[in-house]
């Protein structure tokens, strides 16, 4: 298969798999294991419309998770059973919502699970499905209750620009674009990585080092997500791609393997997964080779703000598998029995 089939060619290998749901897939198998955005691509066709309001409150659960396998071609088992995740084979949850305050009990957010937000009307019909890693809802959480969750300090040094991996990880290299202008005009930001078209970090460094000095709008601490929004934008422009594009999954840039951070103080916030973890990314396998989570290209803006205007004052670029050598992690972690993650109101958007 190539790096990016349609969604409905996992779910037609599945279907002939024979495979159960609870049977298990590598990450990033090229047949059998369905990305996180093709997941919503076959959960959204298949559950949207769906009357939930029609059935009695017992069997709404489980005609969800019925239509779930209908979606993504896999056999309704006799019974379900209380597995975590309850769609082993794909790491897959799913949590219906009326409200935008999603609750996970008596469990951790896994960094590589994926979740199924199923967004219902005030009718109770399915109209919305969203798709997320553990680590993509870790970043929403503004209660302090993650049962862990990494964090690092940011210390600017006397360089306003400092590229810390002076290369790509063996993996990523070779990957990395050949051509002479390195042009991203046709490709999209959150499609997945085509060999031989991904920057080399020394030319990723190049063109973000040149936004120092930029600003725009600041919306707020309140506003984080429109504040890193606009960056990403920003950012989109300089690499050379022809659009902005962000799903919201980690990372932020999945067409060339870079994870974002607005830096407003020292603290830099990493969710479930250390950068320098050698756990399998969800993506797909490219020539063979699956992208880990220390594969991964960090761009970390510092930034001032006088309230009306966010300004850009220095970028550091790294691996994550070079992360802790120049960022020191905070040690310690928080516990709670239960999560509350408030989704904000363009979760679904």
């Amino acid at each position: 298969m190539n790096n990016n089939p349609a969604p409905t060619d996992y779910r037609d290998n599945i279907s002939r798999s024979g495979l159960s749901i609870y049977d298990p897939i590598d990450i990033g198998d090229s047949n059998l294991w369905i990305p996180a955005p093709d997941l919503e691509i076959l959960l959204n066709r298949e559950l949207i419309g769906l009357n939930l309001g029609t059935l009695p409150l017992r069997t709404r659960s489980k005609a969800v998770k019925t239509t779930v396998c209908t979606a993504l071609g896999y056999p309704v088992p006799k019974r379900f059973r209380k597995t975590q995740p309850r769609f082993l084979g794909q790491k897959l949850d799913t949590y219906v919502q009326k409200s935008n305050n999603l609750q996970v009990w008596n469990e951790e957010l896994e960094p590589t699970r994926r979740y199924a937000i199923i967004r219902i009307s005030a009718d109770d019909r399915i109209v919305r499905v969203k798709v997320v890693t553990g680590d993509a809802l870790a970043k929403l959480d503004t209660t302090g209750t993650l049962t862990q969750k990494y964090q690092a300090r940011l210390i600017c040094g006397s360089h306003k620009a400092e590229l810390i991996s002076s290369e790509d990880t063996k993996i990523v290299r070779a990957l990395v674009s050949v051509e002479a202008d390195h042009n991203l005009s046709d490709l999209e930001p959150t499609s997945n990585p085509i060999p031989r078209r991904v920057l080399p970090i020394s030319i990723v460094f190049e063109r973000l080092k040149a936004m120092i000095g930029v600003s725009f709008e600041d919306r707020g601490r309140d506003q984080e997500r429109l504040r890193g929004g606009h960056l990403h934008m920003l950012i989109c422009r300089e690499l050379g791609f022809s659009n902005y594009a962000d799903d919201g999954q980690f990372p932020d840039l999945r067409n060339q393997l870079l994870e974002i951070k607005l830096q407003t103080s020292p603290t830099i916030d990493l969710g479930l997964v250390r950068p320098d973890s050698t756990e399998p990314l969800d993506l797909p396998r490219i020539d063979g080779n699956q992208i880990r989570h220390c594969d991964v290209r960090y761009a970390l803006f510092y930034s001032s703000t006088n309230g009306a205007r966010v300004t850009l004052t220095h970028v550091f670029l790294t691996t994550g598998e070079q992360f802790f050598k120049r960022f020191p992690q905070f040690q310690g972690k928080v516990l709670n029995r239960k999560l509350q993650i408030p989704l904000p109101r363009d979760f679904f958007d």
